[in-house]
């Protein structure tokens, strides 16, 4: 649900899996192949583990992260880790990128760009994204959803980002 204001996107668990399936969707009525699946960690583990299971395609993890200041409102400084962990030795062929979103565009662009200059392997790179913001500078393949007010995305499972095992133990009284 999009807030009058156009700054703030709320997205249920069944929203959430909805636009996953969708952007499944899209991809398989492109008749591309792909041999792999990879998706950025955090944000693209979700949509990549259930188009993985979609598409019965091995699913490769690349962990970036970026701190963001002021809310998350200030992209700054981007860590991309070295190592792809895949389970089929080195990922190689034709590969689909999946992320939760095109926000900036900054880690999208700077992924693809050290992909392509590091593994030499992989023969055709695609992205897919759930959505794309409009000040992004990065157009992906596929995506389900443009946001041309750049909303801040309340995605279902943020609820975890404030629990700790303290609060566990005090909500099932352990």
């Amino acid at each position: 649900m999009l807030t009058e204001d156009g700054k703030h996107l709320y997205v249920s668990y069944d929203e959430y899996h909805s636009l996953i399936e969708k952007l499944a969707l899209k991809v398989h009525q492109s008749e591309w192949e792909f041999d792999t699946i990879l998706c950025l960690a955090r944000g693209g583990l979700r949509p990549g583990d259930i188009m993985s299971r979609i598409f019965d395609k091995p699913l490769a993890i690349m962990s970036t992260s970026s701190y963001r200041a002021e809310a998350g409102t200030v992209q700054g400084h981007l860590d991309i880790a070295r190592f792809i962990t895949t389970p089929k030795g080195e990922i190689a062929g034709r590969v689909l990128l999946v992320d939760d979103l095109a926000d900036s565009g900054h880690t999208l662009n700077a992924v693809i760009q050290m992909l392509k200059t590091n593994y030499a392997p992989i023969t055709e790179l695609r992205s897919a994204v759930i959505w794309t913001k409009g000040f992004s500078t990065f157009t992906p393949d596929y995506s389900v959803e443009f946001l041309p007010t750049n909303p801040w995305i309340h995605q279902p499972f943020e609820g975890y980002d404030q629990l700790t095992p303290e609060k566990l133990l005090e909500k099932w009284k352990l």
